[in-house]
């Protein structure tokens, strides 16, 4: 099902590209605005790890780096991996007491995940390894590339606003390749389009963590330690926030930014009280 969901909200975004791309900006502006999207966010996708690990200054963890807390989560993430058919991943600790942790990489082949001091301080062998096999669900569901794809189009969709008065709204002409025949309704696509991309953006991100979640309940055998790794993570979260960037907030397994009312229209995470009614249906 979040699957099917996945694929109608990036369907949905394809749409106004296409058809509210036309109305902005026309055909030239259409095509510009997508191959620049394309450029940006190939270089996110193939750096956008190392950029992460950089910005929290992530430490390795191996059986000789950071031995205490390899052998916390190393013997632990190779049996989920064994049960997954997942290759092991690089592990990292982020020297931050807020407790968080995300995964990052192209592919399950490049992919590392990283914990949070916090996260290690705070919870049990049960919960970290539910928090552990979230993160390997979001590897094994390929969301790093579902999100690049829709961080793609969002940006396609952004840049043809930003263009859009210089290659379709100002254009009264009925020429094909203007497309500014409605100067209005250009207009109007200009600021309504990438509010809708990014509305639908956040949607497939939040739907994405309801996936990682369940895969998580599935290859630990339980539901229960994920559920009351949230219920931690969801008040000191907030008691100890974390420094993190808008731009990685989508990677947390709980959002370091939170928002209530229309703005959780623009969060990357669904409510946490919503993710763990979804975790007790699995139950």
């Amino acid at each position: 099902m979040n699957a099917i969901k996945t694929a109608a909200l990036l369907g949905l975004m394809s749409s106004i590209l296409l058809l509210g791309g036309q109305a902005i900006a026309g055909r030239q502006g259409l095509v510009l605005a997508l191959g620049m999207a394309i450029v940006m966010n190939f270089v996110s996708f193939f750096f956008s790890d190392k950029i992460a690990l950089s910005m929290y200054r992530a430490q390795p963890v191996s059986p000789n780096e950071n031995q205490h807390v390899w052998r916390l989560i190393g013997p632990m993430t190779q049996r989920l991996c064994q049960r997954m058919g997942l290759p092991m991943p690089k592990l990292w600790l982020v020297p931050d007491h807020s407790p968080n942790a995300f995964a990052t990489g192209r592919g399950p082949s490049s992919a590392s995940v990283a914990v949070t001091a916090g996260i290690l301080e705070l919870m049990d062998e049960r919960e970290i390894e539910g928090v552990i096999a979230h993160e390997l669900g979001h590897i094994l569901n390929r969301d790093i590339l579902i999100s690049s794809i829709a961080a793609m189009i969002g940006s396609a969709i952004s840049s043809i606003a930003q263009f859009g008065y210089f290659f379709g709204a100002a254009r009264h002409s009925d020429d094909e390749e203007g497309g500014g025949a409605n100067p209005v309704f250009g207009l109007l696509m200009m600021i309504v389009a990438p509010i809708a991309a990014m509305v639908i953006q956040m949607a497939i991100s939040r739907t994405r963590e309801y996936g990682a979640d369940a895969a998580a309940a599935k290859y630990t055998g339980s539901p229960n330690g994920l559920i009351s790794g949230l219920q931690k993570l969801e008040g000191w979260s907030h008691r100890i926030p974390m420094d993190a960037s808008p731009s990685t907030a989508h990677m947390m397994i709980i959002a370091p930014l939170t928002g209530g009312g229309l703005m959780s229209l623009f969060s990357t995470h669904p409510k946490t009280e919503d993710r763990i009614a979804a975790l007790r249906r699995l139950a």
